[in-house]
């Protein structure tokens, strides 16, 4: 890969052991620089961490007070001022001891308990003009090579990531090679804060969030059409492809858990209730109940492959702090199956999940990448089954002329795995199918069987995989990557009549009428308001399509189309646009194409 000029002019020797890579060297640097602008415009600030992130850097600092919006500004001019004096980034080596003692004078105790943390001799600090800090490196030869930076917000947070230690205050900022990569991500900021998934489902009445009920979705009528479209398409795949579905109790006995190796690794993140003097959970998971379906009969080797499919309602205990609209929930709805198949079905059962995740992602618009993850050190089983799941998965990928990235180490204990990586309309990347093979944990410590040809009993294998991920990640994902501006089958409204006047009312609820019996789902805006304005609200609460009924359209049988993006697509007759509604949601397109010629 070739070098840019901006990557070329950031590189240099570093004398660590750190390799200098463009972007996080320069948004570490750019941090350093914002901790000694705070540090000369509040010195009574103690300094933290600041370490660079994905998509830019913050610092931490101990201050009694948060920063307020104008404090942001100062710092940002201060940060500019030091950026224009050209201060060089100094590497130093210091003694530990000499460097506690030298942090200890300064009265900086965060730096004293990071060093005191440290086992090595001698550690580094890098200083720029009359600032210190202590850092591993490389940074960025000067200051003045930092060309593109803005601070973004700020907010609470623990040190060291903990509730137990002093609350601190994080200032967030981000830079970049150029200003054009600056104004681009700034644009993408701006655009997902438009798209934000809980805004507009509070304006398109989707779904809200109560604090009676944190973590958890309160589903409106609206947004439970989303939903039971997509569970609606969902069945409609699985059940074409031999699934069965299933449905487990969400409260379950400990036991469960314990046999599963759940109540030793998972019990902190389970919701638990006690009953009758036993301990029971909210089901954090679907994959060990499935194993009592699996079990309930005796399997022979003409049985399998088994298809489990189950939209399991889950609980997992986030914390509170860390609960991020439908992004990170504490209970939500969760695409499941199990495969239980012979080791010879494998990759015939790899391949078919495969082809599900392209074609459930397909209809959105979406092309997945795929990454292998390897065993891990704490894999556990027979090390040759390992390579033969591995070697049914990459075959898998390799049948469908996917590329794929290999995650080496990074698999399940229990098995090998595929993830999907999506891209959505901004560019952010989420991670939602996974396929894992598993021969070891519900396999053995289920004792699962099935008797083979021979006679003779033999383990399963199982498959845990899921598409969507879950519904109420997934719909946030879909609400922010169409703007709330769904495809037209998963509208929750797909068509709006609006009549001009009151004299063409009854025509208009007879076009109503139509669409409703062919199983649109349609409004009737007849109020006693200007066209204009209610033209306005459908396309703010984002109805795919206005059918606009005057004199002459009662006259001739038609409606005056219009999409919700602006486009007038005339006159057309009532049967037409009709016919091209209900084709549109049975094919399923992204775009709207009602009324635009073939």
């Amino acid at each position: 890969m070739t070098m840019s000029e901006e990557e070329r002019h950031l590189r240099f020797e570093g004398e660590t052991d750190c390799e200098p890579a463009p972007l996080p060297t320069l948004r570490h640097s750019c941090s350093h620089v914002m901790a000694q602008a705070v540090k000369q415009l509040f010195p009574e600030v103690k300094l933290a961490i600041g370490p660079a992130i994905e998509e830019g850097f913050y610092y931490d600092f101990a201050k009694p007070e948060p920063f307020t919006a104008e404090d942001l500004v100062r710092i940002e001019q201060r940060v500019g001022e030091i950026i224009r004096a050209d201060l060089p980034f100094v590497r130093e080596e210091m003694p530990r001891e000499e460097a506690i003692r030298f942090f200890e004078a300064g009265g900086e105790p965060f730096k004293v308990e990071i060093l005191k943390s440290i086992d090595a001799p001698t550690v580094s600090l890098y200083r720029q003009g009359d600032f210190v800090d202590l850092c591993r490196g490389p940074h960025v030869p000067s200051t003045s090579r930092i060309k593109a930076f803005k601070l973004l917000s700020s907010s609470g947070a623990y040190w060291r990531g903990s509730e137990r230690n002093p609350m601190l205050q994080r200032i967030y900022g981000t830079a970049w090679l150029s200003q054009g990569d600056l104004d681009k991500y700034l644009w993408r900021l701006e655009e997902a804060k438009k798209r934000d998934h809980r805004k507009l489902g509070r304006e398109l009445d989707l779904f809200v969030f109560h604090d009676v009920a944190p973590g958890a979705p309160f589903w409106l009528p609206k947004g439970m059409v989303v939903f039971r479209e997509l569970e609606r398409f969902w069945r409609d795949v699985h059940d074409a492809r031999g699934y069965q579905e299933i449905s487990t109790p969400i409260l379950v006995n400990k036991r469960l858990w314990e046999e599963s190796g759940h109540w030793e690794h998972y019990r902190e993140n389970m919701f638990l209730v006690e009953a009758e003097e036993q301990t029971f959970s909210l089901k954090p998971m679907n994959c060990p109940p499935s194993t009592y379906v699996y079990r309930h009969h005796l399997r022979s080797y003409r049985d399998l492959p088994l298809r489990f499919s189950e939209l399991g309602r889950l609980h997992r205990f986030e914390r509170s702090g860390t609960l991020a609209g439908m992004f990170r929930v504490r209970q939500f709805t969760q695409d499941d199956a199990h495969i239980y198949c012979r080791p010879d079905q494998l990759q015939a059962e790899i391949i078919g999940v495969i082809e599900i995740v392209q074609l459930l992602y397909g209809v959105f618009g979406f092309e997945p990448r795929f990454f292998l993850s390897t065993k891990p050190d704490t894999a556990m089983g027979d090390p040759a089954l390992w390579e033969q799941a591995e070697t049914a998965l990459a075959e898998a990928l390799a049948k469908r002329d996917l590329p794929h990235e290999v995650r080496a180490g990074e698999g399940a204990f229990y098995g090998p795995k595929i993830d999907a990586v999506i891209s959505d309309a901004l560019g952010r990347e989420w991670q939602l199918a996974t396929i894992q093979l598993d021969f070891v944990m519900l396999p053995e410590r289920f004792a699962l069987e099935y008797m083979d040809a021979d006679g003779q009993a033999k383990r399963p294998v199982a498959i845990h995989r899921a598409i969507y991920g879950s519904f109420e990640r997934f719909v946030g994902i879909l609400t922010e990557h169409f703007a709330g501006a769904f495809p037209t089958w998963l509208a929750p409204v797909q068509a709006r009549v609006l009549p001009v006047s009151e004299k063409v009312a009854a025509y208009g609820r007879s076009v109503f009428e139509r669409l409703r019996e062919a199983g649109i789902r349609v409004e009737l805006d007849d109020r006693n308001e200007k066209l204009g304005y209610r033209i306005r609200e459908a396309q703010l609460q984002k109805i795919p399509y206005m059918l606009i009924v005057g004199a002459r359209e009662s006259q001739e049988g038609t409606v005056s189309l219009r999409r919700r993006t602006g486009e007038d697509a005339g006159a057309l007759p009532v049967d037409r646009v009709l016919a091209d509604l209900v084709a549109e949601v049975a094919s399923r397109p992204v775009t709207l194409t009602v009324g635009r010629s073939s």
